[in-house]
Protein backbone atom coordinates (compact mmCIF):
# COMPACT_ATOMS: atom_id res chain seq x y z
CA UNK A 1 0.00 0.00 0.00
CA UNK A 2 2.72 2.10 -0.17
CA UNK A 3 1.38 4.13 -2.96
CA UNK A 4 -1.36 5.62 -0.78
CA UNK A 5 1.68 7.79 0.21
CA UNK A 6 1.99 9.61 -3.34
CA UNK A 7 -1.70 11.30 -2.69
CA UNK A 8 -1.11 11.60 0.85
CA UNK A 9 2.85 13.77 0.53
CA UNK A 10 0.09 16.08 -1.76
CA UNK A 11 -3.12 16.42 0.32
CA UNK A 12 -1.76 16.18 3.77
CA UNK A 13 0.34 19.69 3.82
CA UNK A 14 -3.10 21.01 1.40
CA UNK A 15 -5.62 20.01 4.09
CA UNK A 16 -3.07 21.10 6.65
CA UNK A 17 -3.15 25.20 5.38
CA UNK A 18 -6.55 25.43 6.16
CA UNK A 19 -5.67 24.85 9.72
CA UNK A 20 -3.94 27.69 10.74
CA UNK A 21 -6.40 30.10 9.49
CA UNK A 22 -9.76 27.97 10.71
CA UNK A 23 -7.72 27.91 14.38
CA UNK A 24 -6.49 31.55 13.82
CA UNK A 25 -9.64 32.77 14.13
CA UNK A 26 -9.46 31.68 17.83
CA UNK A 27 -6.18 30.84 18.89
CA UNK A 28 -2.94 33.56 18.34
CA UNK A 29 0.53 31.91 17.14
CA UNK A 30 -0.95 28.39 16.17
CA UNK A 31 0.62 28.57 12.52
CA UNK A 32 3.68 27.56 13.70
CA UNK A 33 2.87 23.97 15.55
CA UNK A 34 0.49 22.85 13.03
CA UNK A 35 2.99 23.47 10.36
CA UNK A 36 5.57 21.36 12.20
CA UNK A 37 3.69 18.35 12.83
CA UNK A 38 2.39 18.47 9.30
CA UNK A 39 6.42 18.54 8.26
CA UNK A 40 7.32 15.73 10.41
CA UNK A 41 4.36 13.95 8.42
CA UNK A 42 5.45 14.50 5.08
CA UNK A 43 9.45 13.77 6.22
CA UNK A 44 8.23 10.21 7.33
CA UNK A 45 5.80 9.96 4.39
CA UNK A 46 9.11 11.50 2.04
CA UNK A 47 11.38 8.56 3.78
CA UNK A 48 9.42 5.77 3.09
CA UNK A 49 8.64 6.33 -0.11
CA UNK A 50 12.47 7.42 -1.20
CA UNK A 51 13.15 4.01 0.38
CA UNK A 52 10.87 2.30 -1.89
CA UNK A 53 11.58 3.75 -5.23
CA UNK A 54 15.37 3.47 -4.78
CA UNK A 55 15.55 0.32 -3.13
CA UNK A 56 12.42 -1.47 -3.42
CA UNK A 57 10.01 -0.27 -6.44
CA UNK A 58 6.90 -2.22 -6.92
CA UNK A 59 6.93 -1.76 -10.85
CA UNK A 60 9.59 -0.74 -13.55
CA UNK A 61 8.39 2.78 -13.49
CA UNK A 62 8.78 3.03 -9.71
CA UNK A 63 5.94 3.64 -7.21
CA UNK A 64 2.64 3.92 -9.06
CA UNK A 65 -0.95 5.35 -7.68
CA UNK A 66 -4.06 5.61 -10.03
CA UNK A 67 -6.58 8.29 -8.77
CA UNK A 68 -10.22 6.79 -8.37
CA UNK A 69 -8.74 3.24 -10.00
CA UNK A 70 -8.96 4.82 -13.40
CA UNK A 71 -6.11 3.59 -15.28
CA UNK A 72 -4.16 5.58 -17.99
CA UNK A 73 -5.12 7.12 -20.36
CA UNK A 74 -8.49 8.37 -18.47
CA UNK A 75 -7.11 8.24 -15.02
CA UNK A 76 -5.02 10.60 -13.41
CA UNK A 77 -1.57 8.95 -12.10
CA UNK A 78 1.01 10.03 -9.48
CA UNK A 79 4.38 8.06 -10.41
CA UNK A 80 7.33 7.88 -7.64
CA UNK A 81 11.01 7.09 -9.59
CA UNK A 82 14.43 7.68 -9.29
CA UNK A 83 14.07 11.43 -10.21
CA UNK A 84 10.47 12.53 -8.48
CA UNK A 85 11.81 10.43 -5.19
CA UNK A 86 14.80 12.68 -4.89
CA UNK A 87 12.69 16.04 -5.84
CA UNK A 88 10.61 14.67 -2.69
CA UNK A 89 13.40 14.29 -0.47
CA UNK A 90 14.81 17.48 -1.38
CA UNK A 91 11.24 19.34 -0.92
CA UNK A 92 10.77 17.40 2.49
CA UNK A 93 14.36 18.38 4.43
CA UNK A 94 14.36 21.84 2.43
CA UNK A 95 10.61 23.06 3.82
CA UNK A 96 11.60 21.60 7.52
CA UNK A 97 14.72 23.23 7.45
CA UNK A 98 13.17 26.45 6.58
CA UNK A 99 10.47 26.31 9.55
CA UNK A 100 13.01 26.15 12.11
CA UNK A 101 14.47 29.36 10.66
CA UNK A 102 11.49 31.16 10.13
CA UNK A 103 10.88 30.13 13.77
CA UNK A 104 12.94 33.00 15.03
CA UNK A 105 13.63 34.99 11.77
CA UNK A 106 10.09 34.83 10.68
CA UNK A 107 7.64 35.72 8.73
CA UNK A 108 5.59 34.87 11.44
CA UNK A 109 1.48 34.85 11.58
CA UNK A 110 -1.32 32.11 10.42
CA UNK A 111 -1.43 33.41 7.18
CA UNK A 112 2.37 32.47 6.11
CA UNK A 113 1.93 29.11 7.39
CA UNK A 114 -1.25 28.65 5.48
CA UNK A 115 0.56 30.12 2.43
CA UNK A 116 4.17 27.70 3.06
CA UNK A 117 1.91 24.24 3.89
CA UNK A 118 0.85 25.02 0.34
CA UNK A 119 3.19 26.10 -1.34
CA UNK A 120 5.15 22.16 -0.15
CA UNK A 121 2.01 20.72 -1.30
CA UNK A 122 1.89 22.29 -4.94
CA UNK A 123 6.20 21.12 -4.92
CA UNK A 124 4.87 17.48 -4.27
CA UNK A 125 2.24 17.74 -6.53
CA UNK A 126 4.64 18.77 -9.17
CA UNK A 127 7.36 15.93 -8.32
CA UNK A 128 4.69 13.04 -8.49
CA UNK A 129 2.35 14.05 -11.12
CA UNK A 130 1.95 12.15 -14.09
CA UNK A 131 -0.09 14.09 -16.23
CA UNK A 132 0.40 17.39 -18.30
CA UNK A 133 -2.63 19.03 -17.03
CA UNK A 134 -2.31 18.28 -13.29
CA UNK A 135 1.37 19.66 -13.39
CA UNK A 136 -0.27 23.34 -14.81
CA UNK A 137 -2.63 22.90 -11.93
CA UNK A 138 0.17 22.59 -9.41
CA UNK A 139 2.22 24.78 -10.87
CA UNK A 140 -0.35 27.37 -10.22
CA UNK A 141 -0.56 26.42 -6.81
CA UNK A 142 3.16 27.21 -6.31
CA UNK A 143 3.06 30.18 -8.25
CA UNK A 144 0.49 31.81 -6.16
CA UNK A 145 1.15 30.74 -3.06
CA UNK A 146 5.24 32.08 -3.89
CA UNK A 147 3.75 35.47 -4.97
CA UNK A 148 2.00 35.72 -1.58
CA UNK A 149 5.06 34.70 0.07
CA UNK A 150 7.15 36.63 -1.29
CA UNK A 151 5.04 40.26 -0.15
CA UNK A 152 5.11 38.60 3.63
CA UNK A 153 6.50 41.43 5.43
CA UNK A 154 3.69 43.87 3.48
CA UNK A 155 6.83 46.33 2.44
CA UNK A 156 6.33 48.34 -0.69
CA UNK A 157 9.36 47.06 -2.08
CA UNK A 158 8.10 43.29 -1.90
CA UNK A 159 4.92 43.99 -2.55
CA UNK A 160 6.43 45.51 -5.73
CA UNK A 161 8.35 42.71 -6.54
CA UNK A 162 5.74 39.98 -5.91
CA UNK A 163 3.71 41.64 -8.20
CA UNK A 164 6.42 41.35 -10.83
CA UNK A 165 7.42 38.01 -9.96
CA UNK A 166 2.92 37.14 -10.61
CA UNK A 167 2.67 39.02 -14.08
CA UNK A 168 6.07 37.00 -15.32
CA UNK A 169 4.77 33.78 -13.45
CA UNK A 170 1.37 34.35 -14.90
CA UNK A 171 2.94 34.59 -18.34
CA UNK A 172 5.05 31.22 -18.23
CA UNK A 173 1.66 29.81 -16.88
CA UNK A 174 -0.13 30.38 -19.57
CA UNK A 175 2.02 29.53 -22.35
CA UNK A 176 3.09 26.34 -20.44
CA UNK A 177 -0.95 25.93 -21.06
CA UNK A 178 -0.74 26.62 -24.60
CA UNK A 179 1.96 24.42 -25.19
CA UNK A 180 0.10 21.47 -23.45
CA UNK A 181 -3.28 22.45 -25.76
CA UNK A 182 -1.39 21.89 -28.95
CA UNK A 183 -0.03 18.78 -27.35
CA UNK A 184 -2.99 17.68 -26.21
CA UNK A 185 -4.74 18.15 -30.26
CA UNK A 186 -1.61 16.24 -31.92
CA UNK A 187 -1.94 13.12 -29.51
CA UNK A 188 -5.58 13.14 -27.73
CA UNK A 189 -4.46 12.50 -23.99
CA UNK A 190 -2.52 14.44 -21.43
CA UNK A 191 -0.90 11.17 -19.70
CA UNK A 192 2.84 11.68 -19.35
CA UNK A 193 3.52 7.72 -20.33
CA UNK A 194 0.93 7.59 -22.65
CA UNK A 195 1.80 10.89 -24.60
CA UNK A 196 5.40 9.33 -25.00
CA UNK A 197 3.76 6.17 -27.24
CA UNK A 198 1.63 9.24 -28.86
CA UNK A 199 4.24 11.58 -30.01
CA UNK A 200 6.09 8.96 -31.40
CA UNK A 201 3.12 7.97 -33.72
CA UNK A 202 2.14 11.13 -34.71
CA UNK A 203 5.49 12.13 -35.39
CA UNK A 204 8.84 13.95 -33.79
CA UNK A 205 8.43 16.60 -36.76
CA UNK A 206 4.53 17.08 -36.27
CA UNK A 207 4.01 21.04 -36.24
CA UNK A 208 1.95 20.70 -33.29
CA UNK A 209 3.82 18.64 -31.37
CA UNK A 210 6.85 21.04 -32.03
CA UNK A 211 4.65 24.27 -31.07
CA UNK A 212 3.28 22.44 -27.86
CA UNK A 213 6.94 21.59 -26.99
CA UNK A 214 8.10 25.38 -27.69
CA UNK A 215 5.74 26.97 -25.86
CA UNK A 216 6.06 24.32 -23.10
CA UNK A 217 9.87 25.55 -22.80
CA UNK A 218 9.31 29.62 -23.12
CA UNK A 219 6.73 28.78 -20.47
CA UNK A 220 8.89 27.16 -18.23
CA UNK A 221 11.60 29.40 -18.85
CA UNK A 222 10.46 32.20 -17.46
CA UNK A 223 9.28 29.83 -14.12
CA UNK A 224 13.10 28.98 -13.98
CA UNK A 225 14.39 32.66 -14.57
CA UNK A 226 16.33 31.63 -17.80
CA UNK A 227 18.00 35.02 -19.16
CA UNK A 228 16.52 37.00 -20.47
CA UNK A 229 13.51 35.79 -18.86
CA UNK A 230 15.04 35.80 -15.59
CA UNK A 231 13.83 39.90 -14.33
CA UNK A 232 11.93 39.09 -11.75
CA UNK A 233 14.38 36.81 -9.41
CA UNK A 234 16.56 39.32 -8.34
CA UNK A 235 14.11 41.68 -6.82
CA UNK A 236 11.95 38.57 -5.87
CA UNK A 237 14.79 37.01 -3.98
CA UNK A 238 16.01 40.31 -2.52
CA UNK A 239 12.63 41.77 -1.21
CA UNK A 240 11.37 38.38 0.42
CA UNK A 241 11.90 38.00 3.81
CA UNK A 242 14.72 36.00 4.65
CA UNK A 243 13.63 32.66 5.09
CA UNK A 244 11.44 33.05 2.18
CA UNK A 245 14.06 33.57 -0.26
CA UNK A 246 15.61 30.84 1.18
CA UNK A 247 12.67 28.19 1.02
CA UNK A 248 12.01 29.60 -3.03
CA UNK A 249 15.61 29.49 -3.94
CA UNK A 250 16.34 26.18 -3.17
CA UNK A 251 12.77 24.47 -4.22
CA UNK A 252 10.74 26.83 -6.87
CA UNK A 253 12.64 27.49 -9.95
CA UNK A 254 14.15 23.97 -8.87
CA UNK A 255 10.85 22.76 -9.42
CA UNK A 256 10.41 24.04 -12.73
CA UNK A 257 13.82 22.89 -14.26
CA UNK A 258 13.07 19.35 -12.63
CA UNK A 259 9.22 19.64 -14.84
CA UNK A 260 11.58 20.58 -17.75
CA UNK A 261 13.58 17.60 -17.18
CA UNK A 262 10.50 15.64 -16.89
CA UNK A 263 8.33 16.50 -19.59
CA UNK A 264 11.17 16.63 -22.29
CA UNK A 265 12.25 13.17 -21.07
CA UNK A 266 9.49 11.46 -20.23
CA UNK A 267 7.26 12.83 -22.78
CA UNK A 268 9.01 13.93 -25.52
CA UNK A 269 11.71 12.06 -25.20
CA UNK A 270 15.87 12.59 -26.86
CA UNK A 271 14.13 10.82 -29.77
CA UNK A 272 12.65 14.40 -30.26
CA UNK A 273 15.89 16.11 -29.68
CA UNK A 274 17.35 14.64 -31.80
CA UNK A 275 14.84 14.96 -34.55
CA UNK A 276 14.75 18.70 -34.06
CA UNK A 277 18.01 19.99 -34.17
CA UNK A 278 16.84 23.65 -34.12
CA UNK A 279 14.56 23.85 -31.06
CA UNK A 280 17.70 21.79 -29.26
CA UNK A 281 20.62 24.16 -30.71
CA UNK A 282 17.71 27.12 -29.83
CA UNK A 283 17.17 25.94 -26.01
CA UNK A 284 21.11 25.25 -26.16
CA UNK A 285 21.62 28.95 -27.40
CA UNK A 286 19.29 30.66 -24.33
CA UNK A 287 21.28 28.15 -21.59
CA UNK A 288 24.85 29.41 -22.86
CA UNK A 289 23.66 32.93 -22.82
CA UNK A 290 22.12 32.38 -19.18
CA UNK A 291 25.18 30.50 -17.86
CA UNK A 292 27.42 33.58 -19.36
CA UNK A 293 25.30 36.62 -18.49
CA UNK A 294 23.57 35.22 -14.96
CA UNK A 295 27.31 34.83 -14.03
CA UNK A 296 28.76 38.10 -14.77
CA UNK A 297 26.40 40.22 -13.52
CA UNK A 298 26.57 38.29 -10.14
CA UNK A 299 30.40 39.74 -10.04
CA UNK A 300 28.66 43.26 -10.92
CA UNK A 301 26.49 43.01 -7.48
CA UNK A 302 26.98 43.99 -4.15
CA UNK A 303 23.40 43.03 -2.45
CA UNK A 304 24.48 39.19 -1.37
CA UNK A 305 20.77 38.36 -1.47
CA UNK A 306 21.17 39.61 -5.27
CA UNK A 307 24.26 38.25 -6.37
CA UNK A 308 23.04 34.95 -5.50
CA UNK A 309 19.94 35.30 -7.59
CA UNK A 310 21.95 36.28 -10.72
CA UNK A 311 24.35 33.26 -9.58
CA UNK A 312 20.88 31.00 -9.93
CA UNK A 313 20.46 32.32 -13.65
CA UNK A 314 23.74 31.00 -14.16
CA UNK A 315 23.28 27.37 -12.70
CA UNK A 316 20.12 26.68 -13.81
CA UNK A 317 21.66 27.68 -17.46
CA UNK A 318 23.47 24.66 -17.07
CA UNK A 319 20.96 22.80 -16.11
CA UNK A 320 19.07 23.51 -18.94
CA UNK A 321 21.80 22.62 -21.20
CA UNK A 322 22.19 19.34 -19.80
CA UNK A 323 19.06 18.51 -20.37
CA UNK A 324 18.84 20.08 -24.38
CA UNK A 325 22.19 18.02 -24.91
CA UNK A 326 20.25 14.76 -25.08
CA UNK A 327 23.64 12.94 -23.65
CA UNK A 328 23.15 10.45 -20.64
CA UNK A 329 25.80 11.54 -18.78
CA UNK A 330 25.49 15.22 -19.02
CA UNK A 331 21.48 14.22 -17.80
CA UNK A 332 22.96 12.56 -14.83
CA UNK A 333 25.29 15.53 -14.35
CA UNK A 334 21.79 18.31 -14.49
CA UNK A 335 20.13 16.02 -12.64
CA UNK A 336 22.93 15.98 -9.55
CA UNK A 337 23.01 20.15 -10.37
CA UNK A 338 19.58 20.36 -9.89
CA UNK A 339 19.39 18.87 -6.49
CA UNK A 340 22.68 19.72 -5.47
CA UNK A 341 22.20 23.55 -6.48
CA UNK A 342 18.78 23.43 -4.43
CA UNK A 343 21.24 22.45 -1.53
CA UNK A 344 23.43 24.60 -1.67
CA UNK A 345 21.39 27.52 -2.71
CA UNK A 346 18.79 27.04 0.46
CA UNK A 347 22.07 26.77 2.58
CA UNK A 348 24.18 30.03 1.18
CA UNK A 349 20.39 32.36 1.75
CA UNK A 350 20.42 30.75 5.47
CA UNK A 351 23.52 31.66 6.08
CA UNK A 352 22.87 35.23 4.33
CA UNK A 353 19.82 35.08 6.86
CA UNK A 354 21.67 34.10 9.56
CA UNK A 355 24.15 36.66 9.07
CA UNK A 356 21.70 39.74 8.44
CA UNK A 357 19.41 38.37 11.56
CA UNK A 358 22.77 38.75 13.97
CA UNK A 359 24.68 41.17 12.18
CA UNK A 360 22.47 43.25 10.22
CA UNK A 361 24.67 42.22 7.26
CA UNK A 362 23.09 42.66 3.68
CA UNK A 363 25.77 44.00 1.35
CA UNK A 364 29.05 42.57 0.46
CA UNK A 365 30.42 46.10 1.89
CA UNK A 366 29.02 44.92 5.30
CA UNK A 367 31.02 41.45 5.26
CA UNK A 368 34.31 43.42 6.59
CA UNK A 369 36.25 41.34 8.35
CA UNK A 370 33.08 39.78 10.05
CA UNK A 371 34.23 36.56 10.41
CA UNK A 372 36.16 37.37 13.58
CA UNK A 373 32.99 38.15 15.15
CA UNK A 374 30.89 34.86 13.25
CA UNK A 375 33.58 32.44 12.80
CA UNK A 376 31.73 29.32 12.23
CA UNK A 377 28.61 31.17 10.14
CA UNK A 378 31.13 32.52 8.17
CA UNK A 379 33.41 29.35 7.74
CA UNK A 380 29.93 27.44 6.66
CA UNK A 381 28.80 30.20 4.05
CA UNK A 382 32.49 30.43 2.46
CA UNK A 383 32.98 26.34 2.11
CA UNK A 384 29.09 26.29 0.49
CA UNK A 385 30.32 29.22 -1.49
CA UNK A 386 33.36 27.49 -2.49
CA UNK A 387 30.94 24.05 -3.13
CA UNK A 388 29.20 26.41 -5.73
CA UNK A 389 32.22 27.30 -7.38
CA UNK A 390 32.89 23.91 -7.54
CA UNK A 391 35.75 23.00 -5.60
CA UNK A 392 36.36 19.73 -4.63
CA UNK A 393 34.92 17.37 -2.48
CA UNK A 394 31.35 18.95 -2.80
CA UNK A 395 28.25 18.50 -4.48
CA UNK A 396 28.74 21.87 -6.86
CA UNK A 397 32.22 20.12 -9.07
CA UNK A 398 30.08 16.70 -9.33
CA UNK A 399 26.99 17.79 -10.91
CA UNK A 400 29.51 20.58 -13.32
CA UNK A 401 31.84 17.55 -13.96
CA UNK A 402 29.44 15.32 -15.79
CA UNK A 403 27.69 18.12 -17.48
CA UNK A 404 31.40 19.13 -19.22
CA UNK A 405 32.07 15.70 -19.44
CA UNK A 406 28.79 14.79 -21.32
CA UNK A 407 28.94 18.12 -23.33
CA UNK A 408 32.51 16.97 -24.24
CA UNK A 409 30.83 13.32 -25.01
CA UNK A 410 28.46 15.41 -27.75
CA UNK A 411 31.28 17.66 -29.02
CA UNK A 412 32.92 14.35 -29.85
CA UNK A 413 30.26 13.14 -31.69
CA UNK A 414 30.31 15.92 -33.98
CA UNK A 415 28.30 18.43 -32.49
CA UNK A 416 29.89 21.84 -32.12
CA UNK A 417 27.57 23.05 -29.11
CA UNK A 418 28.64 20.47 -27.15
CA UNK A 419 32.08 22.48 -26.80
CA UNK A 420 30.20 25.56 -26.81
CA UNK A 421 28.78 24.64 -23.60
CA UNK A 422 31.94 23.33 -22.08
CA UNK A 423 33.16 26.56 -22.87
CA UNK A 424 30.60 28.77 -21.17
CA UNK A 425 30.91 26.26 -18.04
CA UNK A 426 34.19 27.29 -17.66
CA UNK A 427 33.93 30.75 -17.97
CA UNK A 428 31.27 30.76 -15.60
CA UNK A 429 33.18 28.95 -12.99
CA UNK A 430 36.27 31.93 -12.82
CA UNK A 431 33.36 34.59 -12.41
CA UNK A 432 32.05 32.31 -9.76
CA UNK A 433 35.16 32.45 -8.12
CA UNK A 434 35.33 36.02 -8.59
CA UNK A 435 32.71 37.06 -6.50
CA UNK A 436 32.91 34.41 -4.08
CA UNK A 437 36.41 35.36 -3.74
CA UNK A 438 35.16 38.37 -3.17
CA UNK A 439 33.33 37.19 -0.18
CA UNK A 440 36.38 35.60 1.34
CA UNK A 441 38.43 38.85 1.14
CA UNK A 442 35.66 40.75 3.02
CA UNK A 443 34.93 38.32 5.54
CA UNK A 444 38.92 37.42 6.39
CA UNK A 445 40.97 40.08 5.24
CA UNK A 446 38.96 43.49 4.98
CA UNK A 447 39.42 45.67 8.12
CA UNK A 448 42.58 45.07 8.84
CA UNK A 449 45.70 48.29 9.11
CA UNK A 450 48.83 46.75 7.36
CA UNK A 451 51.86 48.59 8.73
CA UNK A 452 55.44 49.02 6.10
CA UNK A 453 56.58 45.81 8.19
CA UNK A 454 53.92 43.56 6.99
CA UNK A 455 52.44 42.60 10.26
CA UNK A 456 48.30 43.67 10.99
CA UNK A 457 46.53 44.32 13.45
CA UNK A 458 42.33 44.63 13.89
CA UNK A 459 40.94 48.34 13.61
CA UNK A 460 39.60 49.99 16.54
CA UNK A 461 36.36 49.06 16.89
CA UNK A 462 34.77 52.44 16.77
CA UNK A 463 35.05 51.56 13.11
CA UNK A 464 35.36 55.03 11.47
CA UNK A 465 35.83 54.66 7.97
CA UNK A 466 39.33 55.22 6.95
CA UNK A 467 40.40 54.84 3.62
CA UNK A 468 43.84 57.06 3.46
CA UNK A 469 47.57 56.00 3.18
CA UNK A 470 49.30 57.46 5.78
CA UNK A 471 52.74 56.94 6.72
CA UNK A 472 53.14 53.32 5.20
CA UNK A 473 50.34 52.00 6.94
CA UNK A 474 46.93 51.24 4.48
CA UNK A 475 43.80 50.51 6.16
CA UNK A 476 40.08 49.49 4.51
CA UNK A 477 36.30 50.86 5.41
CA UNK A 478 35.47 49.74 8.24
CA UNK A 479 35.12 47.51 11.22
CA UNK A 480 33.58 44.11 11.77
CA UNK A 481 30.08 44.53 12.40
CA UNK A 482 28.08 44.84 15.91
CA UNK A 483 26.20 41.55 17.10
CA UNK A 484 22.33 43.08 17.24
CA UNK A 485 20.82 39.12 18.13
CA UNK A 486 22.09 35.56 19.08
CA UNK A 487 22.45 33.55 16.35
CA UNK A 488 19.59 31.26 16.46
CA UNK A 489 21.07 27.54 17.59
CA UNK A 490 18.33 25.59 15.60
CA UNK A 491 19.29 27.43 12.48
CA UNK A 492 22.59 27.63 12.89
CA UNK A 493 22.56 23.61 13.10
CA UNK A 494 20.25 23.40 10.03
CA UNK A 495 23.33 25.32 8.31
CA UNK A 496 26.09 23.13 9.38
CA UNK A 497 24.37 19.91 8.54
CA UNK A 498 23.78 21.29 4.94
CA UNK A 499 27.39 22.60 4.88
CA UNK A 500 28.32 18.72 6.04
CA UNK A 501 26.12 17.29 3.03
CA UNK A 502 26.98 19.76 0.37
CA UNK A 503 30.96 18.26 0.91
CA UNK A 504 29.77 14.72 1.84
CA UNK A 505 27.56 14.41 -1.78
CA UNK A 506 30.91 15.60 -3.22
CA UNK A 507 32.18 11.96 -2.81
CA UNK A 508 29.28 10.32 -4.11
CA UNK A 509 29.87 10.01 -7.99
CA UNK A 510 29.90 6.26 -8.58
CA UNK A 511 26.71 6.08 -5.91
CA UNK A 512 25.17 8.43 -8.11
CA UNK A 513 25.23 7.18 -11.34
CA UNK A 514 23.89 3.74 -9.77
CA UNK A 515 20.99 5.62 -8.17
CA UNK A 516 19.98 6.98 -11.50
CA UNK A 517 21.01 4.54 -13.49
CA UNK A 518 17.23 2.65 -14.07
CA UNK A 519 15.94 6.18 -14.99
CA UNK A 520 18.85 6.99 -17.51
CA UNK A 521 18.21 3.51 -18.18
CA UNK A 522 14.73 4.25 -19.57
CA UNK A 523 14.99 7.48 -21.05
CA UNK A 524 17.97 6.48 -23.34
Amino acid sequence: MIDLLLPALIVVPIVAATMPIAFGLRYDDVGWPIAAVTILFVLAMAGAVVRTAFLDPPSSIGIVHELGGWQRPYGIELIADELSAAMVALIAIVSAATLVFSRVAGPRGNAFYAAYLLLVGGLMGMALTGDLFNLFVFLEIVGLTTYALVAADRSGASAYASIKYLIVGTVGASLYLVGVGYTFLATGTLNMLDLQASIAAVGYGDPLVQAGYAFIVVGFGLKIALFPLHVWQPDAYQRAPDAVTALISALVSTAAAYALLRVTYTVFTVEFLAENPVITNGILLVAGTSILLGSALAVMQSDLKRLFAYSSVAQFGMIVAAIALGNETALLGGIIHLLGHGLLKFGLFLAIGLLAYGYDVHRIHDLASLARRAPYVSGAFVVLGLALVGIPPSVGLLGKWYIVLGAVEVAGSGDPAGLAIAVVMLLSTLFTLAYVARIVERLYFAGLEVDSGGSSSPLATSGAPTSATDGGRASVERSPASQIREIPTGAFVVLVAVTLTAVVLGFAGFTAYDLFEPFLGRMF
